[in-house]
Order: C-alpha cells, then structure tokens, then sequence
C-alpha cells in the first residue's frame, strides 16, 4: 500500500472514485472543496495498493497537525464497496507511518456520520478505536427518519396554519443577495456573527451542483419572510441555513416552509436533517435550537471528533514495522499474520506471540 499527497493533477482521478464510493459526497468533490483552496494548506491523500485507488482522505495540515478538512463539516476515510475492516486497519498503520515522515503527530479526525452513507462505511471508527484515539468531541445534529417520522408538535402545527391563513407561498429560488441578507440580519441579532459562506461563493456553488445545492423561500406578498439552502445527498435533505425574519416567524412561515420541504422529499429521502445545535465544542447545548428541531418529529444523531496522537510508538502496528530476526518468514507470514497493540512493543516481547503463530 502506497499513499499519495493529492495534487491538482489527481482531480478527476478523485472526484471518479468519491462519485462511486459508498460513502463520498458531492461536499468532497475537488470543484466544492477547492473554492476556498485560499483558506487553507490542503493535505488531502489518495490511498494506493498497487495502482488500484482503495481511499481518499479530505486532509488539511496547520502547525504540523492534520485536520479532516476544516472546510467541511467533516470528512474522514471515503471508501469504495470492495473496502473491509482488515484493509481499513492497514490504512490507518500506513497513515501513522505517513505522519512520522512528514513530522506530525496529531490527527484531528471528523468521522462521516451514518446518515450520510450509502451503505454501511464506519470501519473508519474500529480503526481508530485500534489506533488508541480518543473521542474530543461531539455535537448534537438534529433529524427526522423520514419512512417513520414523528409527529409535529402542537407549537410546529399551529405555525403552519398560521402561515396557511395569512397566504404564506412557497417556491424555489437564485436569488441569494437577498437570503444573505436575511441570514445575516438574524445571525447578527441572534448570536453576533455572520453566514460563513458570502452570496457570490453560493452563486458559484449552486451553478457547479445544481442537482445539490437549492434554496428555497416563503414569501407573502413578494417579501422574503423565511428562508432555508438545502445541501441534497443521496440518502438526505440537509438543511445548512435556516432563516426567518421577526414578521415570518410571527405568522409561522418558516414552519410552513419546513413541512412543505418535508413532504416534498418524503418518498424520496431517507432523511431530513437540520444540522448541529451545540456550540463551544460540543459542551453547549442551544436548547431552544433543538426543541425547535424537535418540533418537526426531528430526534439526535452526533457527529464525532477523534484525536489521534502517535507520539511513543501507539496506534496500529505490525510486526514488519518492528522485527528484523524472528523464527518465521517475514515476507510470507506479514499479509496473513499481524499484531496490532495500542502500546509500544518490543521485539523481545514479540518472541512468544511470533512462535504461536508460525
């Protein structure tokens, strides 16, 4: 197995396998990724086991640590539907091997939550539990399972006939200098900041994934009252902004516009998911955030942070990596044979444990 830094050069290479992988997504194609190359050191790598592309790894590096990328919500392992546990394992030994040569010895990993899969995809997390990482993070996302959703609350119910009453419409829209505008004028209200993304990068999204990237508005009277950017997935709706002004939310606009949402892409999504409501790392829960969620039949699913230190030997090892006499054939026993500890050994410690094995 081999490891490649990504490159300009790789670009079709990894947005063909992050098309057919079971679990990559339109967020880990090079055209997304790359909009704001500007912002940060990629250090993206591409997995090789002869010339066969087995993984990719949405990386960046910052003062010798590597990040799953930081311009994503999260990013680790993309793999394709021929990946098992054991190759996984040896994906993680070659990465520490990787990062003792490049001179970092931390990871900051951002697992891909479940809903995000096309099909089963977590071997990532039992290799980092082998490797020694620990948990530094979770936040709370909000979603519905839309075969078994729950019902609306009373509160969410009310708000959708208001909206129906007062003639609240729906409809599709481009025209984001005016949604900035509102999720700016809430953000800054609500929590003293700004949308991270600016009206001219959605622009430039939203014409490179039209299929993926749509908003939509309530409006009465042609007044922006709510507003919401659906990111659309495979297997999910997932709502990365969510806006109202003071009269929408009075006259229940963006409840109506949630359920019209809903009911749009019942039959056609697994789920609907509204994002994270924690703050400070995870420690803060917004508990009007989430009951707000809750409202619409949505329940938690977390988004993990590992940290993975290789400092003092650790992490996944192999024999190769350590023995240089032994009683049996390296070469031979090393795909069929190997031992992986959180610990460091020796190679005296490793007699017994070679002798059972020959």
């Amino acid at each position: 197995m081999r490891i490649c830094r990504y490159e300009m050069k790789h670009c079709a290479e990894w947005n063909a396998f992050n098309k057919d992988s079971k679990n990559g997504i339109f967020m880990f194609d090079r055209n997304y990724m790359d909009y704001h190359a500007d912002r940060f050191m990629d250090h993206s790598l591409m997995f090789y086991e002869d010339s066969k592309l087995i993984a990719l790894l949405p990386l960046n590096i910052k003062d010798c640590v590597l990040y799953s990328h930081q311009g994503l919500t999260f990013g680790g392992f993309i793999v394709d539907y021929s990946m098992r546990q054991q190759k996984m394992l040896e994906c993680f030994c070659k990465l520490q091997e990787y990062m003792r040569e490049i001179k970092s010895n931390r990871l900051i990993y951002k697992s891909i939550p479940h809903i995000y899969h096309k099909v089963s995809a977590e071997e990532d997390l039992y290799a980092l539990f082998r490797s020694g990482a620990k948990i530094m993070r979770i936040d709370c996302s909000a979603t519905i399972y839309l075969q078994n959703p729950i019902r609306f609350s009373e509160l969410r119910k009310r708000g959708v006939k208001k909206a129906l009453k007062n003639e609240v419409q729906i409809e599709s829209s481009t025209n984001f200098p005016a949604f900035i505008t509102l999720l700016n004028e809430v953000l800054q209200t609500k929590h003293n900041t700004q949308a991270v993304h600016s009206a001219k990068e959605l622009e430039l999204l939203h014409n490179r994934f039209k299929e993926n990237i749509t908003l939509y508005i309530a409006k009465q009277n042609n007044e922006i009252l709510a507003a919401t950017l659906l990111f659309i997935y495979p297997n999910l709706v997932h709502t990365q902004y969510l806006a109202a002004s003071e009269k929408g939310r009075a006259i229940g606009a963006l409840d109506l516009l949630i359920k019209t949402l809903i009911d749009k892409y019942a039959t056609t999504k697994q789920y609907f998911d509204f994002g994270i409501s924690t703050e400070n790392n995870g420690l803060f829960l917004n508990e009007g955030l989430i009951s707000q969620k809750e409202g619409f039949g949505a329940r938690t699913i977390v988004h993990s942070f590992y940290e993975l230190n290789i400092n003092g030997g650790g992490g996944v090892i192999t024999l190769k990596c350590f023995a240089t006499k032994s009683p049996i054939s390296w070469h031979t026993q090393y795909k069929r044979f190997k031992y992986y500890s959180s610990t460091p050994i020796t190679h005296r410690a490793l007699n017994p444990i070679i002798k059972g094995a020959a």
